[in-house]
């Protein structure tokens, strides 16, 4: 239901105001989004005609959804569009990448799960609406329900969509998260002014995937790509794709970390998006060693939780066999990691063990004619 007072758009300039509310509380821009989401909804269907989404089967059942706020949130009319900056000051992302017995955790997940923090001060934001113009109906987002907010980020001006997915800002890169506020709020606001994609001929992104995933400009396969790998999907990682991730254990940043426009991106000193407990810099080995009442102490409040202590040691099993192949580990460092794998091969879980047999027969040493096999 749309409030009783509704704001005069010629009374006060209220999207400059809303933008200096939401820098107040720590976002780094915010804008109104138009509604115009036809073709970016037509874009999502053949993607998920196409089986793109993997196993993310609730990709597919709210895809309806995603292109219509009002049918989220009834009565809206207005979307805000928020951007939080997250880069850390964190150890050396591509000296963790080149050393095959440090774990490998995306930039993001290393500290304080946005997710409450992004909705706090978004609520923040829509009570000073509230207070400041009228009394309205809304809903707050932080990647939390079936809405297009990358093609809302860029109707309102905060950036254009690059070849790997991500929305790009001239300033921040893609080191943000994003955010919206639904209204019934009728907040007039000239279009913004589009933001023009400024990719060019750069294919970087596309060619630093170490799984192809993205497999066109602007075409990402989910099934291909380290993040939903090791985040989202279930059960046994297809084989041919093991070798390639590396020593990622949680998600992948390396269509960002090769991308131009992130060397604009300025280092976020919100303290929640610090490294703990020096994920950052972790070893392989000790990670593989946490029990699963560590795991979950350890990673409380954290995007961590989301994988959960099986599908954590299922990924750090696959780095371990990773660091066995690779010529740079050494003999002694081989024979820990070695022990450390034989050590779980009786963890109850299938998944797991299967991933274990299958780092242990990565070592160069490993006897092929051994019992150990890839999979079951």
């Amino acid at each position: 239901m749309a409030p009783s007072t509704l704001p005069d758009p010629n009374d006060r300039d209220w999207p400059l105001l809303i933008r200096d509310w939401a820098l107040a509380l720590g976002f780094a821009d915010a804008a109104i989004s138009t509604l115009a989401l036809a073709e970016d909804s037509v874009h999502l269907q053949r993607w998920l005609a196409e089986g793109r989404h993997g196993g993310m089967a609730w990709m597919a059942e709210h895809a309806a959804l995603r292109a219509d706020p009002a049918r989220l949130q009834p009565g809206t009319v207005t979307v805000i569009s928020a951007r939080l900056d997250y880069r850390p000051s964190a150890a050396d992302a591509e000296a963790l990448l080149a050393d095959p017995e440090a774990a490998y955790i995306s930039r993001y997940a290393l500290g304080r799960d946005y997710h409450k923090l992004m909705r706090n001060r978004l609520k923040k934001l829509a009570e000073r609406l509230a207070a400041e113009i009228a009394p309205h109906g809304y809903r707050v987002f932080a990647d939390s329900a079936p809405l297009l907010e990358k093609a809302l980020a860029r109707n309102a001006g905060l950036g254009w969509i690059g070849k790997h997915t991500l929305v790009l800002n001239r300033e921040a890169g893609s080191w943000f998260f994003l955010g919206e506020i639904c209204t019934d709020l009728p907040i007039a606001a000239p279009p913004p002014e589009p933001a023009v994609p400024r990719c060019g001929s750069c294919t970087a992104c596309i060619d630093i995937c170490p799984t192809q995933a993205i497999v066109a400009p602007y075409q990402l396969d989910a099934r291909r790509c380290i993040s939903y790998l090791t985040i989202e999907h279930h059960g046994d990682i297809p084989e041919a794709l093991r070798p390639l991730i590396g020593n990622r254990i949680f998600g992948c940043d390396d269509c960002q970390l090769a991308c131009p426009w992130n060397r604009y991106a300025k280092l976020d000193a919100t303290p929640d998006f610090a490294p703990r407990h020096q994920l950052d810099s972790a070893r392989l080995i000790a990670l593989f060693d946490w029990s699963e009442d560590e795991y979950l102490a350890r990673t409380e409040g954290m995007a961590l939780r989301r994988a959960g202590y099986a599908r954590w040691l299922r990924n750090l099993a696959v780095a371990i066999g990773n660091a066995l192949a690779d010529p740079k580990t050494t003999a002694s460092a081989s024979a820990q990691l070695v022990a450390a794998l034989t050590a779980r091969a009786a963890f109850p879980d299938s998944t797991v063990q299967s991933h274990i047999r299958w780092a242990l027969t990565r070592h160069p040493a490993a006897d092929s004619r051994s019992p150990a096999r890839c999979s079951d």
